[in-house]
């Protein structure tokens, strides 16, 4: 019996040497650190992007054919835009196409009531005596706009409660000169002139009227 006693603590003894090394002290296991590969990664933090600062913009600038306006005109442009929150420098120019178009049809037809709505007093007065003086001649022009190759404001001001606008065409004009008796006396049909010419527009600032009259003509 005291044999048996002795073998089974023996064996308890081994056992719990076996559990010690096992299991540690306490029955706890050691802190592991985690391999370096194994660390926690935190997502860098990234600042977000400086937001560029707006500068102020020309209104609805939308080139006809290129720049819209030359760069001397720009200060001009913008104390207009200052004075007229209305004022559309795109519109403008379409409209200052559109108006040497008609312009020049009138003339050339000898309308004086269309001149007189799209030019101011002392434009007409300078129409309406070229279109008397060649009325007296007997002659008659049969011109043509062909096309109109460039339009660009090259100067802009405000004055006295007045905007004014240069703009400079680059056109192809065919033009003929009739006598009395219907016969070519000067130009072709076939033969498109080039031609370059600077007009100058007012407006009133504040005026109900939203159209530009021509001031004033001038060859380029």
């Amino acid at each position: 019996m005291t044999s048996t006693i002795i073998i089974l603590a023996l064996i308890a003894a081994f056992l719990g040497l076996r559990l010690y090394s096992a299991l540690g002290k306490h029955g706890s296991d050691p802190e592991v650190a985690p391999r370096p590969d194994e660390q926690p990664r935190t997502a860098p933090v990234t600042a977000p992007a400086a937001q560029p600062q707006e500068t102020p913009r020309l209104r609805s600038v939308t080139p006809v054919a290129g720049s819209v306006y030359e760069p001397a005109a720009e200060i001009g442009i913008r104390a207009v835009l200052a004075a007229d929150r209305s004022f559309d420098v795109s519109r403008f120019l379409h409209g200052a196409q559109a108006a040497y178009r008609m312009i020049l049809e009138a003339y050339w037809k000898g309308d004086k009531n269309a001149l007189r709505e799209l030019c101011d007093a002392d434009s007409f007065e300078a129409f309406a005596e070229e279109i008397d003086a060649r009325a007296a001649r007997g002659e008659t022009l049969d011109n043509r706009l062909v096309t109109i190759d460039r339009a660009i404001i090259t100067d802009a001001s405000v004055n006295n409660g007045i905007a004014r606008l240069t703009v400079r065409f680059d056109a192809d004009i065919a033009a003929i000169t009739r006598d009395g008796e219907g016969r070519i006396i000067a130009g072709s049909m076939t033969d498109a002139v080039a031609t370059h010419d600077v007009w100058s527009f007012v407006r009133s600032i504040g005026s109900r009227d939203p159209n530009w009259l021509l001031d004033e003509t001038d060859a380029g």
